[in-house]
């Protein structure tokens, strides 16, 4: 009987991770947009599986902040306000400056990870210059964009800065998202890192500083 009930907790918590999974890809690939309204019956009839683990991924989904349920209304994409992608890039770059100051003073990236970097922005610049549609050059450039952050972000090795960015994810890949499609800049978004990698090789924090406010200066250009 123990062995049955851990089975059913372990298919419905997968089922649960599917649906959160299916949103959150269907937002960025822009099927879903800011303000539309998220069905449980639509979303468990594309999957196949029933209502109650579509119920469960949309509670966990609210508390992320990403779903926002209005009473005897329904449940829709959250309508992020300028201030809250303000916070959201505030913070960003709080943390962000804070890790290169720790890759810098102790020496944390090696010839290997400078390459990895490098190769990272050569597929952003490759993508901004393809054939592609906007909208795919937007969700391509931003999920490289994201390697890229989250690759530096894990060799600090600050698990509490790291944390918090993590908890971020989701908020600044749609912040970074939205704010693509109302610039349409994806050469100079792809470009933007190399300037901080350069600032990281040669160790200058204020340079340092400087690259990171201005790659991210350029994605809040669409909306403040």
């Amino acid at each position: 009987m123990q062995n049955e009930q851990r089975s059913y907790l372990s298919r419905r918590e997968n089922l649960n991770s599917i649906v959160v999974d299916y949103i959150k890809e269907e937002i960025l690939a822009g099927n879903y947009k800011i303000g539309d309204h998220i069905y449980e019956s639509d979303v468990a009839m594309k999957l196949g599986i029933s209502r109650a683990p579509v119920r469960e991924a949309i509670r966990e989904l609210e508390n992320e902040g990403i779903l926002t349920t209005k009473p005897r209304k329904g449940t829709y994409v959250t309508d992020y306000t300028l201030e809250d992608m303000k916070e959201v890039f505030d913070i960003r770059l709080l943390l962000e400056n804070n890790i290169n100051k720790i890759l810098i003073y102790e020496d944390k990236l090696t010839e290997k990870d400078f390459k990895h970097l490098n190769h990272l922005v050569q597929e952003m610049v490759n993508i901004a210059e393809s054939s592609y549609d906007d909208n795919k050059k937007s969700i391509l450039i931003n999920k490289k964009d994201m390697d890229f952050h989250r690759f530096i972000w894990q060799k600090s090795g600050s698990q509490r800065r790291v944390k918090i960015l993590e908890s971020m994810f989701f908020q600044l890949r749609i912040a970074m998202l939205y704010d693509m499609y109302e610039t349409g800049n994806f050469l100079q978004s792809a470009t933007d890192h190399y300037d901080i990698i350069d600032a990281l090789r040669s160790k200058d924090i204020d340079k340092c500083k400087k690259a990171l406010r201005e790659h991210i200066i350029s994605y809040k250009i669409g909306t403040f």
